[in-house]
């Protein structure tokens, strides 16, 4: 696919994905959202991609929404670019349809399904969809350069792109009501201190950070396992008992134990040597997956 406002680049089984926008500090658009939608399906349906790192060109990671159209950018019955919602007989939005589906939800409910781990680096201003989007990554690194702010309340607008599910579960929601009740935008060493980010580095080794840690699960890691404690983890932060969790690592340890990787892992082990896993994530998933009914937007 040729891309628009995002570079999609794989070197050494490693997925950049740039947004590139930068004379717009990588504003998100529609465009934008197909384009990401479309990278993490091509991401999962390439073996060769092993990890994916997400970034920003310039100076920016993404400040946020196109306001190009003033006061009507969240205002969909107000732009020609946009499909309006239809109506049902008695005059209600019919909320099912996917003209009022919040497309940040749209790229940050994807990301939440990748089968392939997602490093955030974070290189600059980051508000709004570009900290919201963040939130499905697993691992956020961010830039002493990068700036945050979930802003919703001084644009007159709520949470979006599933962040009153992810935000909380990720700094607690004492933090998260504070960020978003204020909408102030902060620095990198605040986000660093509530735990929406897992370190940060000097601007030019923000990339050579990143890379080191996707090389480590690269080098070390199986791709199904990691596939599947990707999704185990992140599923289980909704589970209402922890023999939910028991359920699934039953069925995982069962399956995954008769398979060949496990055998290459023990026995590379034993002969002290490096593990070559041949399995692949687009082959080899186990029967049980996936172990979840997917919701419908409705």
């Amino acid at each position: 696919m040729a891309y628009q406002q995002i570079k999609y680049e794989v070197q050494d089984n490693i997925l950049t994905i740039t947004l590139n926008r930068p004379d717009k500090m990588n504003a998100f658009t529609h465009v934008m959202m197909d384009e990401l939608i479309a990278a993490f399906d091509a991401a999962d349906a390439d073996d060769n991609v092993r990890a994916i790192i997400v970034t920003g060109a310039g100076r920016a990671f993404c400040a946020g929404a196109d306001l190009s159209e003033g006061g009507a950018t969240f205002d969909r019955a107000a732009r020609s670019d946009r499909k309006t919602a239809p109506l049902r007989a008695n005059g209600e939005v019919e909320w099912s349809d996917d003209a009022v589906r919040d497309g940040g939800g749209r790229v940050t409910l994807r990301i939440f399904k990748s089968l392939k781990p997602v490093i955030g680096a974070i290189n600059g201003a980051a508000v709004g969809i570009g900290v919201t989007m963040q939130l499905p990554m697993d691992i956020r690194i961010a830039s002493v350069d990068a700036r945050f702010g979930f802003v919703f309340a001084r644009r007159g607008i709520v949470p979006e792109a599933a962040s009153s599910w992810f935000l909380p579960r990720i700094v607690g929601i004492s933090q998260a009501l504070e960020w978003c009740y204020s909408g102030r935008v902060f620095p990198a060493q605040e986000a660093l201190a509530g735990r929406l980010v897992s370190k940060v580095v000097p601007a030019d080794e923000l990339i050579t950070t990143a890379r080191a840690i996707a090389r480590e699960i690269v080098e070390n890691a199986a791709p199904v396992s990691i596939a599947l404690i990707r999704q185990q983890m992140w599923r289980m932060l909704g589970a209402d008992d922890p023999m939910e969790a028991h359920k699934v690592d039953s069925r995982g340890i069962y399956s995954r134990g008769q398979s060949a990787d496990v055998r290459e892992g023990v026995m590379s082990f034993l002969e002290k040597r490096p593990a070559k896993f041949a399995q692949t994530v687009s082959k080899d998933m186990p029967s049980y997956f996936p172990w979840w009914t997917e919701r419908e937007y409705k």
